[in-house]
């Protein structure tokens, strides 16, 4: 597969790199699972948005810049190559985002989708409960109709970014007698409301990444409903397209990393080649980040001429995950010992404070294989839907 760009597609390219010359900050931002990290996150958001950078496949009139999923992927490129700041809102700008636009209302999309891309609103995501997880057909949290409100009660856990968010969009039982996938309906909610406490779930590095949400009698007005009462299971299995398949994880960020492990191995060859195993996983790294790459450009044209993503969404989150976990565990080998340090231990020996970076990621590669669906679930997703195989 080759990949020839238009020149077009080459000015996209140098503009965006130009723009983020210009306004990626020179210092890290601290982490946004910190209050501070947080709104300095969202404050980048805004910058993003000034220059409608924030959401380029987005509709004009939203804030967006009208883009194909080329030119997004070209965005995301450079994006990752120019060292910017996470996306705080990836939440809201990559998941619910795209299933507002096939099934929000006109009104539901001027009213969520430019506070979005601002960053005046960042979203987290309600669908994990206790008993749960990657079954989200086993959801109990209830909505009840009461006139023109939905009465909330319930549990959810594991809302990433929950702790600081201001709006989650999240799927809930508003049919009693219903069980599974019938009876379901996708809700969105301010976290803000009374009767939601939220509590702050730590991470593997301390840091509180994630939340459990209460809800006790909480009052939502019927507006605020995604879709169809009941027809929940359909909207979430929109957005969960869009988690395993392309817009959450771009291949770019797994293309770096691969860059990053290459310029790790080079500059300690001598010692990591002590074990010769670890020469051939960067190998395999760089050639799996850069499969990704060229699998995506392919299902990106195979949407622009009308395909749809389906089961198939499920190789891509296996893929990807397991990818990140061989690059993060390769870098780790390589660091031996002085990847344990913590981020704050004064000095990494041969490796100055790089560890940091490569712990953190190794740290966070750990949820790969479960959010967003197990790997486990996924692979019954592949036999059963793609394969044809019994249940």
């Amino acid at each position: 597969m080759r990949l020839i760009y238009t020149e077009r597609q080459k000015q996209f390219r140098e503009e965006i790199r130009d723009w983020l010359a210009a306004h990626v900050p020179k210092a890290p931002l601290p982490s946004f699972d910190t209050e501070e990290g947080f709104e300095a996150h969202r404050r980048w958001e805004a910058t993003l948005f000034e220059g409608r950078w924030s959401a380029v496949t987005w509709p004009k009139e939203y804030g967006g810049r009208g883009c194909d999923l080329i030119e997004w992927l070209i965005f995301e490129e450079e994006y990752w190559r120019a060292g910017a700041p996470l996306r705080v809102n990836q939440n809201g700008v990559f998941l619910l985002a795209p299933t507002l636009m096939e099934y929000g209302s006109d009104e539901q999309k001027a009213r969520f989708l430019p506070r979005m891309a601002s960053g005046q609103d960042i979203w987290a995501q309600g669908w994990s409960e206790p008993g749960a997880g990657s079954d989200m057909a086993a959801i109990r949290s209830r909505a009840v109709r009461d006139g023109d409100h939905y009465v909330i009660n319930g549990q959810k856990t594991w809302s990433t970014r929950a702790v600081w968010a201001d709006w989650l969009f999240g799927m809930f039982r508003t049919d009693p007698a219903s069980s599974r996938h019938h009876g379901l309906t996708f809700i969105l909610l301010p976290l803000d409301l009374p009767g939601i406490t939220i509590r702050p779930i730590k991470q593997l590095n301390g840091l509180p990444g994630f939340a459990e949400i209460f809800f006790d009698d909480v009052r939502v007005p019927v507006e605020n409903r995604l879709g169809d009462e009941g027809a929940g299971w359909n909207v979430a299995m929109a957005t969960a397209g869009f988690e395993r398949g392309l817009m959450l994880r771009s291949p770019a960020r797994f293309q770096q990393t691969a860059r990053k492990l290459v310029d790790l191995y080079l500059r300690h060859r001598e010692s990591a080649d002590a074990d010769p195993g670890i020469r051939d996983a960067v190998m395999k790294s760089w050639m799996d980040a850069e499969a990704y790459t060229l699998a995506t450009y392919r299902t990106a044209s195979r949407l622009g001429k009308g395909a749809k993503i389906g089961a198939e969404a499920s190789t891509n989150k296996i893929f990807w995950s397991e990818l990140d976990l061989l690059m993060h565990e390769t870098a780790m080998r390589i660091l031996g010992p002085y990847g344990e340090l913590m981020p704050e231990a004064p000095d990494g020996g041969p490796f100055g404070h790089e560890h940091a970076a490569w712990l953190d990621g190794f740290l966070f590669a750990q949820a790969g294989p479960i959010y967003a669906g197990t790997n486990e679930i996924q692979r019954n997703i592949i036999a059963e839907r793609m394969l044809g195989l019994p249940r």
